[in-house]
């Protein structure tokens, strides 16, 4: 499929504070692996030794960076940042690995960062003109930065996180690791997951999401709360809410519908759950006379269970996906996009031959992916088929975490509902109700921005994901 044509995934960020040293390392692999949904670029773990710093990072997925002879490599410590990354903002390159290492006049940091930064060109600008030199075209080392810079003007790193806050717009949930200490963090919106548990030996796990908690036999204790910063140290666990509440709650309604795993909790609510509601929703509001409902592997699968469930129409396995195909995948020529389509996908000809079939997906960027999952289903025998789709249409950027940055990328910006379905060959067309979003979560504190174009924060100066990899003159910001 045509990886331009849907949403990536996001970032995921761990941390581990323990009352003994243990084999921390192990603990975040398995966490990062939880996570790697989140994001297959690259990835890196940061362990703390007695306040020495081990680190690798690298591009590519979990299994591919980290083997068991690079893990054996780490020492036992009792500290422990990790991180998987899709980049929204800078390049795929080494640079812009994380976790962010900082050594300063008062010590060492390293920086795990989950969102995005929507005042990022307005800062990095800031702090050129200052004199800061950056290695990376990432807004995660801005925040890191600032961060710095508000440390060596406080007695403590969590004083320094709680400084750097009002800072920071858009969206950040963050884990950093000081010499002594484990601070994680998430913005005032809260915009993206974060949550910490613990296990049966005293550490405590911070994590993306719940489903990384349980990989590490972690209990799961609680969310963050939105501008909540919370300290891992020898005096316990502190929270500071001095940030908390004063922002509108804007959980991304997004993590529910395609982001985050399906096993996971996310403020109280299983995303299961709330994907088997969407696909009640959708049957509710867009019925239709047909002989079985099939899932667009794997964010699909949930809503199209729900659609079954509600519409009485029986649920199949309509799809097969290759599970073992990553990033050094090789992409077909034009001529073999067909077969490589295939590879990755390919439908199940006795659930769907002959007969009229629900497709359910989670999104339709540009059409084109959905035009071949339609025609996949055509040639295997479908008589008709009723594409419904567990989200509203995209009709805005996102300045927080999503790589679609344009409203030329968004297919319902330039078509009518009609049109779109003739495009992607189905007999018809059913998106969720905007309205009915509340529905999933159960409360109103979410962002829907994509869907609306009603922003928490004011909208950025420079959106381009590559804006940081020209120089400050070639950006219109200062003198050649």
């Amino acid at each position: 499929m045509d990886m331009n044509d849907h949403f990536h995934e996001e970032c995921g960020i761990f941390g581990a504070y323990s009352p003994a040293d243990y084999d921390v390392a192990r603990d975040a692999y398995y966490a990062l692996y939880a996570l790697q949904h989140r994001g297959q670029e690259s990835c890196g773990i940061v362990v703390n030794e007695d306040g020495i710093f081990h680190s690798h990072k690298d591009l590519g997925q979990v299994s591919m960076v980290f083997s068991s002879e690079e893990l054996a490599r780490y020492p036992k410590g009792r500290i422990a940042v990790g991180h998987v990354r899709y980049g929204t903002t800078g390049a795929n390159n080494r640079n812009n690995c994380q976790p962010m290492e900082v050594n300063h006049q008062k010590g060492k940091m390293a920086l795990a960062h989950n969102g995005n930064i929507s005042n990022a060109f307005e800062l990095r600008r800031e702090l050129e003109l200052s004199g800061a030199i950056f290695h990376s075209t990432s807004d995660t080392e801005i925040i890191a930065y600032i961060l710095t810079r508000e440390r060596l003007k406080c007695p403590s790193i969590e004083e320094a996180v709680i400084n750097a806050m009002p800072y920071l717009e858009g969206a950040y949930s963050i884990a950093v690791m000081s010499a002594a200490k484990l601070i994680i963090a998430r913005d005032p919106h809260g915009f993206r997951p974060l949550c910490f548990g613990q296990k049966a030996d005293g550490t405590y796990i911070a994590a993306s999401e719940t489903c990384a908690l349980e990989a590490v036999g972690a209990r799961y204790i609680r969310d963050v709360e939105p501008g909540e910063v919370v300290v891992f140290s020898d005096g316990g666990v502190q929270s500071v809410r001095e940030h908390c509440g004063t922002k509108r709650h804007s959980i991304c309604i997004f993590e529910y519908i395609y982001f985050a795993r399906p096993d996971s909790v996310i403020e109280g609510v299983p995303v299961h759950a709330a994907r088997l509601k969407a696909g009640e929703i959708l049957a509710r509001t867009y019925p239709v006379i047909a002989d079985v409902v099939v899932g667009v592997p794997d964010s699909g699968l949930d809503a199209a269970l729900g659609y079954a469930r509600y519409s009485g129409v029986p649920y199949g396995i309509g799809f097969i996906k290759n599970k073992y195909i990553g990033r050094t995948f090789i992409s077909p020529s034009q001529d073999e996009r067909a077969s490589g389509v295939r590879i990755k996908l390919n439908p199940v000809r006795s659930t769907v031959e002959g007969k009229r079939v629900i497709l359910v997906d989670d999104s339709i960027v540009r059409g084109t992916t959905s035009g071949r999952i339609v025609r996949l289903l055509r040639e295997a025998g479908a008589k008709e088929i009723h594409v419904r789709i567990s989200s509203p249409p995209f009709i805005s950027p996102c300045y927080y975490g999503t790589d679609i940055d344009t409203k030329e990328n968004l297919v319902a910006c330039q078509h009518s509902l009609t049109e779109i379905a003739k495009m992607i060959g189905a007999d018809s067309l059913g998106y969720l109700p905007i309205d009915s979003l509340s529905e999933l979560v159960g409360h109103n504190g979410y962002c829907h921005a994509c869907f609306s174009g009603q922003y928490d924060t004011a909208v950025p100066e420079n959106t381009s994901k590559e804006r940081f990899e020209r120089p400050l003159s070639e950006s219109g910001t200062g003198e050649a």
